[in-house]
């Protein structure tokens, strides 16, 4: 039987389908180890070492690493190799005060520049989180991702995509960590319609607001860096500030419903 080792597992090949190269199919084991919490934040990830754990060369583990860095699992560190991302809760808050800023810009633009196909795409998304029930610990992360990197690619502005690709990529990837429930992941998903409505012009909520209710989902103080709280300015007050036992609630009772 062909199996190839990997960290703390083997893989049989006649068990599961193979991804079409050495690369993908390294890139799905390193990524579902650091998910699993079988390499923690801040564990640093030798290129040799897991070149003998996988007994491959180096070359596909260096190109999985590459595109684990692209998707902010892993962080390169300058002269001391690759690490699991590990953000500090400032590091967090004060990247959520610049997404408040960018994000507000990315969703005016999506609005004025927005089209019945993109509106379909958009659209499309919120409609497969709201269906979402549970699935590989990466695929609620990945949905939320997608939505918002259309809604910045729908901006026009490749250098606006570009800077918050930088610096919300990780915060996603951050937040797949996290154990959360499946309750929870749900409840997060099914607050972006909101967004949508903005980036569709069917709500009177400025985007500012809108994006700080948005993270509000899944940060305590997500604008606490940012200007107008430095300055002692409010902000609208949102009604979905943490998920409460009645929301998550709400979301078993449906989920029973459909089971019926």
């Amino acid at each position: 039987m062909n199996q190839v080792k990997s960290p703390g597992m083997s893989v049989d090949y006649e068990k599961e389908t193979a991804p079409p190269t050495l690369k993908a199919h390294v890139l799905r084991r390193l990524r579902d180890a650091i998910i699993a919490g079988r390499y923690k934040p801040g564990d640093r990830l030798n290129e040799s070492k897991l070149a003998r754990d996988f007994e491959i060369s180096r070359i596909p583990i260096r190109e999985a690493l590459m595109t684990l860095q692209e998707q902010g699992l892993v962080m390169n560190h300058e002269r001391r190799g690759m690490f699991v991302t590990m953000l500090e809760e400032e590091d967090v808050q004060r990247i959520n005060s610049l997404r408040v800023v960018l994000e507000a810009e990315a969703l005016k633009l999506c609005r004025i520049h927005m089209t019945p196909e993109e509106a379909d795409r958009l659209t499309a998304l919120v409609n497969e989180m709201e269906v979402w029930e549970q699935g590989a610990e990466m695929e609620a992360a990945a949905l939320d991702l997608a939505f918002h990197r259309e809604v910045w690619r729908a901006s026009g502005n490749p250098y606006l995509v570009k800077a918050l690709d930088a610096l919300a990529t990780v915060l996603f990837a951050h937040k797949a960590l996290e154990n959360a429930s499946v309750e929870t992941k749900q409840w997060r998903l099914h607050h972006h319609r909101e967004l949508l409505d903005v980036a569709l012009g069917r709500s009177e909520v400025s985007p500012e607001d809108a994006v700080i209710a948005h993270l509000r989902t899944g940060y305590e103080n997500p604008d606490r860096y940012a200007s107008h709280t430095l300055e002692g300015r409010g902000v609208a007050p949102s009604k979905s500030d943490a998920p409460t036992h009645q929301a998550l609630g709400k979301i078993k009772t449906d989920k029973g419903k459909k089971n019926e």
